[in-house]
């Protein structure tokens, strides 16, 4: 902070002046007034004192929100043009290999791989490889 004292003298070698200029005066006021400094507020709670018995519920609050699950056989581009002239029966050859695993996404996020398997007559998918949440990070960063 500036000293009240040091603002006077200043404007006095300034112009000779024996008053105080504005700001000097209201920092002068604001020194003479004894006011606390305010504290800031607690937004945290310290981990310490956690509960983790109201973590453990505060889970249960996501644990019935849809999310959107995918399989994915494989991409690939076409012209309009060709897309135009697809018909029943037309073939379009994708960028996956016959074998490979497929990608399982969430939201569009990769979370794990896996391979086809029927079951009572429909589709599903085998997980085979689980992308750990580390491993999700560093493809964000790529």
């Amino acid at each position: 902070m500036l000293d009240p004292g040091f603002a006077e003298a200043a404007a006095q070698e300034a112009g000779g002046e024996a008053s105080l200029d504005d700001w000097a005066s209201a920092l002068a006021e604001q020194n003479s007034n004894d006011v606390p400094a305010a504290q800031p507020a607690a937004v945290f709670q310290p981990l310490s004192k956690v509960d983790s018995t109201k973590t453990a519920n505060d889970i249960d609050m996501i644990l019935d929100i849809p999310v959107q699950m995918t399989v994915e056989l494989g991409r690939t581009k076409i012209a309009i043009r060709n897309l135009l002239q697809l018909a029943q029966g037309s073939v379009v050859e994708l960028d996956g290999m016959a074998g490979e695993p497929m990608d399982v996404l969430v939201n569009g996020c990769l979370i794990a791989q896996g391979e086809v398997v029927v079951v009572n007559d429909k589709f599903g998918i085998r997980l085979t490889d689980i992308i750990t949440p580390s491993e999700r990070i560093r493809k964000l960063n790529r």
